[in-house]
């Protein structure tokens, strides 16, 4: 029986190997990667919430808001809501399913911002939040186009599963917007709804795990795979 047939079989399964090892290394590696990102957003977001509030960016500045300059920064708005026009985003929460409840608020400076309001458990409670004049602080979030992972915004039937600012403005007829909306913070109302404050600031990190988990599957790959080369070769060097 001719060595040939056999010694290429072996040169196949270690490629293979080989292929497998580096994979793993490669996914250890950007794991190592995303752990250093989830630091840095961390510690952002640390400094930010521990900083004093400012005024909500006004049109001059938004053109150069981004994600990673200024979500989660604390801002104070002082208008009036306009609670004709709120919107009603899908939500799940550790008080359950329900809703955001999204309202725009037209500041004393002049312009219109979105602002969360808090959840609602349904749309009976959103209906009894009022409209008028308000002061209030909260995080400054970037806008969430299209919808969620698995179901898209339907304006014209009236589903949101996201805060996407432009669309939101857009059905409600809100005119021009910042590009940003506001989670206001929980608030002195006596009311339970709608229940402020429940941005989540806290990130799991796991990341150190997830690195070390396939950086061990790349170690055993590969010496899995040069026994078995080893192995099978002696094997075709005896044929």
């Amino acid at each position: 029986m001719s060595a040939g047939r056999p010694r290429r079989a072996v040169i196949g399964i270690g490629l293979l190997g080989l292929f497998a090892a580096v994979g793993f290394g490669w996914l250890g590696a950007w794991q190592v990667e995303r752990r250093a990102w989830k630091l840095d957003l961390i510690a952002r977001v640390e400094h930010r919430l521990a900083a004093a509030p400012v005024e909500a960016p006004g049109p001059a500045m938004w053109p150069s808001i981004s994600r990673g300059q200024d979500e989660y920064r604390r801002v104070r708005v002082t208008g009036r809501f306009l609670a004709r026009r709120r919107t009603l985003v899908a939500a799940s929460t550790d008080e359950g399913p329900g809703f955001w409840l999204m309202m725009p608020l037209r500041e004393a400076r002049g312009f219109t911002v979105l602002v969360n309001r808090g959840f609602v458990p349904s749309p009976r409670e959103a209906a009894a939040v009022p409209e008028g004049a308000a002061s209030l602080i909260g995080l400054l979030r970037v806008s969430e186009p299209g919808g969620d992972l698995l179901r898209s915004n339907d304006a014209a039937a009236g589903r949101w599963y996201s805060r996407d600012v432009a669309a939101i403005a857009a059905a409600r007829r809100i005119g021009p917007v910042a590009p940003y909306f506001i989670d206001a913070a929980a608030g002195p109302d006596a009311r339970p709804y709608p229940h402020g404050g429940l941005t989540m600031v806290t990130f799991p990190n796991n990341h150190l795990a997830y690195a070390a988990t396939w950086f061990t599957l790349a170690a055993m790959v590969a010496g899995a795979t040069v026994f078995v080369v080893r192995q099978e070769w002696s094997r075709a060097d005896g044929l």
